[in-house]
């Protein structure tokens, strides 16, 4: 199976993040970009595109296969990127792994006025709240694995997610006016949001 033709939950989301790309974005920081599947969709129309991620093996693995994309070892909520640097901040199963109001707020910082910030996320169930949806991604989720196959990620897991899908919704509500949440069947949620140019 190439590279471009895997597919996992999180891959089944990235059109939601590229879509979202507005146009003429010249700059984009993919966070928590593991072996480099989404910075190198991004690239395809995007100049500049910046991948960081924690996961040492992970970004060597990025390096290898993406020639013109820049690749850091780091820790986005600390690492000296500049305020306001980029046109396109995206994001596809980090935020669990981080305190999600710290992540989204460090997120909306590096966004330039008139960008994007991208979100694909994780987050916890509620019974007996989301039974219904939870057997719904499983029926869909085994259609998809038996079409496509699965590819399992070779980067560090989390689970559970520490915050819920309600908890989550309310806090990019707060940090992020304007935004659009949304809860995707196969266990992930969307968030887009544009910063108000200056």
């Amino acid at each position: 199976m190439r590279g471009d033709e895997r597919w996992n939950h999180n891959i089944h989301y990235h059109p939601r993040i590229l879509g979202a790309v507005p146009e003429g974005a010249r700059t984009a920081l993919d966070v928590g970009c593991g072996e480099g599947m989404l910075a190198r969709a991004l690239h395809r129309t995007i100049p500049e595109v910046t991948g960081i991620d924690l996961d040492e093996s992970g970004i060597e693995r990025a390096r290898g296969q993406s020639p013109g994309i820049d690749y850091v070892v780091g820790d986005f909520l600390d690492h000296p990127f500049e305020a306001a640097s980029f046109d396109v901040v995206a994001s596809v199963a980090t935020l669990h792994h981080v305190d999600a109001a710290a992540g989204l707020a460090r997120m909306r910082e590096l966004v330039r006025p008139g960008g994007v910030l991208a979100v694909v996320g994780l987050a916890r169930e509620e019974m007996p709240r989301d039974l219904p949806l939870g057997l719904a991604a499983v029926v869909a989720g085994y259609a998809h694995r038996a079409r496509k196959g699965y590819w399992e990620h070779p980067s560090p897991t989390v689970w559970p997610p520490p915050v819920t899908y309600r908890e989550m919704r309310d806090l990019a509500a707060a940090t992020l006016p304007g935004s659009e949440y949304r809860r995707h069947l196969l266990w992930r949620y969307s968030i887009v949001w544009r910063r108000p140019s200056e």
